[in-house]
């Protein structure tokens, strides 16, 4: 049996329900256009102190510093997913006194770059650097990009989801990628609070970033609209490059990261590279161990680097 509710409240009901509509339509509006976060001082002075190129007229941001003197070798940097090339700050200074260039570029859809695909030959090309030897030093989404870039680079990759049996994307990675609605819709609605609670998890429990680091990390997301493309930046694979290349590899490893956890992806690593040299850091080094462990990471890599 129904109980029909007496007309007045069905009228009642109904005039809430539209006040709702009328009230949170103009909020989500301005909630959409809420312009990205101000730069902060080292990330203004990061910006400032960089320059851009055009590639196929999208404007390309990139940094190129001159470090030692007489030196012949130049090391090219490919930031990870969702952030930019900043990623590299703490280690820049002490790569500079190694390397005769250090280089880095925000890829398409992220950082200060125009928002899609790697144009990091251009950027050599360039810098007239095409024919040069090149050492590549990559992280997360950049060690998919190496994989197109194997055949004339000395290659260091750290932490990225190479092996898609081993890699565990957080949730809202889930849902940017399950090609449903849901993922334009996500993309719009992200804010700093869901970024900053998606993203602390990946960090060990000592090397967190404070909240006005993870705001640098926001500001380059939201630099021109990079959170509306997220979604399709995220396709990640392993399409076997590294199977066969013969020049020398390394992989410097954060184990305590959640989204290639240890031991199942060093152990997937090892079988197809087994000439490849590992270093692992610290157990409480995480996802981003070029900013967790800056000297860890800096010894490593030189080490690699001073092998050969």
């Amino acid at each position: 049996m129904y109980v029909l509710a007496p007309a007045p409240l069905l009228g009642s009901i109904r005039m809430r329900e539209w006040w709702v509509q009328v009230l949170a339509m103009p909020l989500l509006a301005v909630y959409l256009h809420i312009p990205p976060p101000q730069l902060s001082p080292a990330l203004h002075s990061w910006k400032t102190s960089g320059k851009f190129f055009t590639y196929k007229g999208l404007p390309i941001f990139y940094q190129d510093s001159v470090g030692v003197v007489g030196s012949p070798e130049i090391v090219v940097l490919l930031h990870g997913f969702q952030t930019s090339s900043y990623d590299w700050y703490k280690i820049w200074e002490g790569l500079t006194l190694r390397f005769h260039r250090v280089i880095a570029l925000d890829f398409l859809g992220f950082g200060f770059s125009d928002k899609p695909a790697s144009i990091m030959e251009a950027l050599l090309r360039h810098l007239g650097l095409q024919n040069r030897r090149i050492n590549l030093l990559s992280h997360d989404y950049g060690d998919i990009v190496a994989q197109e870039l194997l055949y004339r680079y000395n290659l260091c990759l750290s932490n990225g989801g190479i092996f898609p049996e081993t890699h565990r994307p957080l949730l809202l990675q889930k849902l940017l990628t399950d090609g449903s609605v849901l993922s334009p819709i996500l993309t719009r609605l992200m804010n700093f609070f869901v970024f900053s609670r998606g993203l602390t998890p990946v960090f060990g429990p000592y090397t967190r970033p404070s909240e006005s680091g993870m705001w640098d990390m926001w500001a380059r997301i939201r630099n021109n609209d990079g959170n509306l493309v997220i979604d399709s930046l995220l396709q990640r694979r392993w399409v076997g490059a590294f199977a066969s290349v013969t020049i020398p590899i390394h992989f410097i490893y954060g184990p305590l990261d959640p989204i290639n956890p240890y031991p199942e992806f060093l152990e997937l690593y090892r079988k197809p590279l087994s000439r490849s040299t590992v270093s692992i850091l610290d157990d409480h080094i995480s996802h981003y161990p070029q900013l967790e462990d800056l000297m860890g990471f800096l010894n490593a890599y030189m080490g690699f680097i001073n092998s050969f």
